[in-house]
């Protein structure tokens, strides 16, 4: 099997010496665009055999370079397209990718303690995601070409980030359409407890060992403070935050001015994480937590008798969901899942109240989602104004020829009196 110590320089800086995969008439345009994934049927043949994890070169059916790239026979998506160069795929390669990669975060989102500073497809380098929380690094790799180059990526993290420690969450049930086992420990410096980060003022507890995923959303950290900043312009507020996770949103609603924010999360250690999270803050004052099934807690909340008259008791609903569909398949029992939510929620919002929602499936698009929230308020006959429309940080780039690097939507709506 190949690797990236293994590999030749000569064979790295001469591509017509590698395995060439050839595309069947019609697959290019896309990988020309920038689509860096050409799965098992976008082939037409390779050359000669290629191992498993091995650097590739691609071409149309014409004999045309288009890049170079991963290639894996075990998986159904067969061929990862990291540069449309004739380039060596080494250490000289990711430390530029990773320099470009920091620049970016530096250009368009400064100053920020925790990031994610890889975003796999988003910075050309498909199956490899880096985050950072103070200094430390978390690493996951979903491509086995990139597995196979751990000890290369650890040495080009450290030149470029200069880390005390880095830890790898390759705990995703993804990594098995790889190959690759689940695994998940320090593979590099020392690390011990929680890993305190400050995002938009609020200190934040860490566990990138031991926690869930690595314990906040990344992708959420500008959408906290914008969200905020509409609860400040409402001092005194009810607020609910359903499906809180660790706090992100009602933590940073309770500073904005809120009187109350009710937090509800299924998860006890997510809720315990929150709980001490708004200790730390000095906010518990302000912040009450409910562990339950949100769905449940919806329905209870707003089942009445047919003579009972249901009273609103918030100000300010904020809905962020976790991705009811991870496939295409499953997205119309996603969307009866998204009308739910938000029908129910509606009901338990005050006239002239805000409702902020989020949907991080990028099954479902910005507009099908928005339909789906206007289809629910006609069936509750509350009609809205849209004040805010949201997307992921700056650290989660969007590259349009990649739909799937645009994933999380969101709109603060206005429930009109």
């Amino acid at each position: 099997m190949e690797n990236a110590s293994s590999q030749s320089p000569q064979a790295a800086l001469m591509p017509a010496s590698l395995p060439t995969v050839l595309l069947r008439p019609g697959e290019a345009d896309r990988i020309v665009a920038g689509h860096p994934w050409i799965y098992e049927g976008n082939i037409l043949r390779l050359t000669r055999p290629a191992g498993d994890g091995a650097v590739v070169q691609v071409k149309d059916h014409r004999q045309r370079f288009l890049g170079v790239g991963f290639y894996n026979g075990r998986s159904k998506l067969r061929v990862r397209v990291l540069s449309n160069r004739r380039e060596p795929l080494d250490g000289a390669f990711f430390e530029r990718r990773f320099r470009e990669a920091a620049a970016w975060r530096e250009r368009y989102l400064p100053g920020v303690e925790a990031c994610r500073l890889i975003n796999a497809e988003s910075d050309r380098l498909s199956g490899l995601i880096v985050d950072r929380y103070a200094d430390v690094l978390v690493l996951q790799t979903s491509a086995l070409g990139m597995d196979q180059r751990k000890p290369l990526l650890i040495e080009c993290l450290r030149r470029v980030w200069s880390p005390r420690a880095i830890v790898e969450r390759n705990d995703t049930a993804g990594r098995r359409f790889e190959g690759l086992p689940e695994q998940h420990g320090l593979l590099a410096g020392e690390l011990t407890g929680p890993v305190e980060v400050t995002v938009h003022g609020l200190r934040f507890a860490v566990d990138l060992l031991g926690g869930h995923k690595t314990g906040l959303y990344l992708d959420q950290q500008e959408n906290y403070g914008r969200v905020a900043e509409l609860i400040r312009r409402r001092p005194g507020a009810q607020v609910l935050d359903a499906f809180s996770f660790v706090g992100g949103f009602g933590l940073m609603a309770a500073r904005a001015g809120a009187a109350h924010v009710h937090l509800v999360e299924q998860s006890e250690e997510a809720l315990n994480a929150a709980r001490r999270h708004a200790e730390v803050n000095g906010l518990t004052e302000r912040c009450s937590f409910e562990a339950a099934n949100v769905f449940d807690w919806f329905k209870a909340r707003t089942a009445r008798g047919p003579h009972e008259k249901l009273v609103p008791p918030y100000d300010v609903i904020i809905l962020d969901p976790p991705s009811f569909t991870r496939t295409r398949e499953a997205v119309e029992d996603a969307l009866r899942g998204y009308k739910e939510i938000h029908l129910r929620a509606l009901k338990l919002l005050k006239p002239g109240g805000l409702l902020a929602t989020f949907c991080c499936s990028h099954h479902v698009d910005a507009g099908t989602f928005q339909n789906v929230i206007l289809a629910a308020a006609y069936d509750a006959r509350r009609p809205l104004r849209r004040v805010a429309v949201f997307t992921q940080s700056p650290d989660h780039p969007v590259v349009p020829a990649i739909a799937e690097t645009e994933y999380l939507k969101g709109y603060a709506f206005e429930l009109m009196e």
